[in-house]
């Protein structure tokens, strides 16, 4: 009788094992496919940073090139018509009284 559980365990636990086996191939390969997913995201995402960080950068450059002194200036006296101020020109205000 005790050889007949043996058996009857042994068998059962073979059975066991050679059905996890495909489970966990399976498994094995779920993990690889997300895996795959993954890597395929953060090299698009990598690629995108590098595309944001070069835009960035003709961005600072263009900002740099229109905020020049020199530019600046050229814009003031020929388009809108500006000149510098003259000694004459300022008006100082002085306030005199309380300070709060």
């Amino acid at each position: 009788m005790k050889q007949i559980k043996k058996n009857i365990l042994e068998k059962t636990g073979v059975c066991i094992i050679s059905a996890l086996i495909p489970l966990l191939l399976i498994l094995d390969a779920i993990q690889t496919r997300r895996y795959d997913d993954l890597a395929s995201e953060v090299s698009n995402l990598e690629q995108k940073q590098e595309q944001l960080v070069e835009s960035n950068k003709t961005l600072v450059s263009n900002i740099s090139l229109l905020s020049s002194a020199d530019r600046v200036e050229k814009m003031a006296t020929g388009v809108l018509g500006m000149h510098k101020a003259e000694s004459g020109d300022i008006v100082r205000i002085e306030m005199t009284g309380r300070k709060k």
